[in-house]
């Protein structure tokens, strides 16, 4: 009882009735203008005095209806009510003005159901309740029952005036079920009638795509800058520290390093959050590039105590742009690699070449007393190890990193042919 009650008179039914209503009072103009057509054709001037005649101009009214719903606000407009009212998700919805026939059709179909359904229920809504009102209140006001109401002649029977009220009751049921059930249906129709076509579908896939791949860039972005600048900061503030006393010119240039990665990191970390913020490409601070920020990742790294031997047999400003981007961004991950798991005190062989027209990346050093892969000493690691296998497969190229003996590789091979600047 509970759940029908909610079906014919919750909130959900009760915004649908409005929905309905509102559909009848778009649908007077149609009707209006459909009288006056039909009113010289059958030979009689008062159309609404008349229920088969009120028919007929609302049966001449819906196909107008259907022609106006071509103008292009009408899609949008109608799925904006419906998602209010009929409770429909706004996933569902299509809200860009109709372009295709197929899509003008179905918006057509909508909004003639919608005003032919909601002219029917406006129309019930207005004659039934003073009618059940009235059936309701009739064994209890006498006057009701005169003749000059123009009541039918039955309800002057004692058996109908004690029926009356039931008869009355259940008219405004079937009035509210009958509404309850005629928003439903077009609530249910409304995914098909307004909902996005197969290309918007495809559409909004490939921005849902391009949008979470341009995510997934900026927090491997992030990963890789950031992370590496706190390992880097953080092993560097920590030599100096003990050194404090004992070299004050190694403490110097470690807090000069300090200075340059936070400045550099700080202008990276800006970038991606004007990204995020804004939606458009940075402007203020280009990427690194292994030509260009090679030497500068080398010293800084070098700063915190890491040992790094770096073999380039490579023209790093030959290289492709994206290529050069992607390479710094993986090389600066495996230095971090070493730092975060390792420690500073430890020896790194960097090596860069070009063999067989890829771009060829290792990274060799020997593994921590502790050390098994590398992310065995952080919960929750293995994010760069993906991230520099991410970066290498979206270049068409590969990553391997595991554990030789007492040693840790990664190797990375980027080719240098079909790839060309992100966008």
């Amino acid at each position: 009882m509970t759940v029908l009650a909610r079906f014919l008179f919750g909130r959900r039914a009760r915004l649908r009735w409005i929905h309905l209503i509102l559909g009848g009072a778009l649908a007077m103009p149609y009707v209006l203008v459909g009288s006056v057509v039909v009113g010289p054709v059958a030979g009689d001037a008062n159309v609404f005095g008349s229920l088969p005649l009120q028919l007929a101009s609302f049966a001449v009214g819906l196909p107008l209806a259907a022609v106006t719903s071509l103008f292009p606000l009408t899609r949008p407009l109608e799925s904006g009510v419906v998602r209010w009212l009929c409770g429909v998700g706004s996933e569902l919805l299509a809200y860009g003005p109709a372009r295709t026939k197929g899509e003008k059709g179905r918006t057509a179909a909508w909004y003639t159901l919608h005003l032919g359904t909601g002219g029917i229920v406006a129309g019930m809504s207005l004659a039934v309740p003073p009618f059940a009102a009235t059936l309701i209140a009739l064994p209890f006001v006498p006057a009701l029952r005169d003749d000059r109401m123009g009541l039918p002649g039955v309800l002057h029977h004692p058996w109908a005036l004690a029926l009356a009220p039931l008869a009355g009751a259940a008219m405004l049921v079937a009035l509210a079920g009958c509404a309850a059930g005629c928003g439903a249906l077009l609530a249910r129709w409304a995914p098909a009638l307004l909902g996005p076509s197969p290309e918007d579908r495809v559409a909004a896939a490939e921005a849902r795509a391009a949008d979470l791949a341009v995510r997934n860039r900026l927090a491997r972005e992030l990963h890789d800058s950031v992370g590496h600048a706190l390992s880097a900061v953080t092993l560097q503030a920590s030599a100096a520290r003990r050194l404090l006393d004992t070299d004050p010119e190694f403490v110097r240039e470690a807090l000069a390093a300090i200075e340059d990665t936070t400045r550099r990191t700080v202008g990276e970390l800006d970038a991606v959050l004007g990204v995020l913020r804004d939606g458009d490409a940075p402007g203020t601070a280009p990427a690194p590039t292994l030509a260009a920020d090679l030497d500068g990742l080398l010293r800084r790294t070098r700063a915190g105590g890491l040992r790094v031997t770096a073999t380039v047999l490579a023209d790093p400003g030959a290289l492709p742009p994206l290529v050069s981007r992607e390479a710094y961004r993986i090389v600066q991950e495996g230095l971090s690699n070493v730092l975060r798991h390792v420690g500073g005190r430890t020896t790194v062989a960097l090596r860069i070449e070009v063999l067989d027209g890829h771009l060829r990346i290792t990274v060799e050093n020997p593994l921590g007393e502790a050390s098994v892969t590398g992310t065995a000493r952080r919960p929750g690691g293995g994010h760069g190890l993906r991230g520099m296998a991410d970066r290498a497969r979206l270049l068409g190229g590969a990553a391997e990193a595991g554990r030789d003996g007492g040693t840790w590789r990664l190797r990375v091979r980027l080719p240098l042919q079909g790839t060309g600047e992100a966008t």
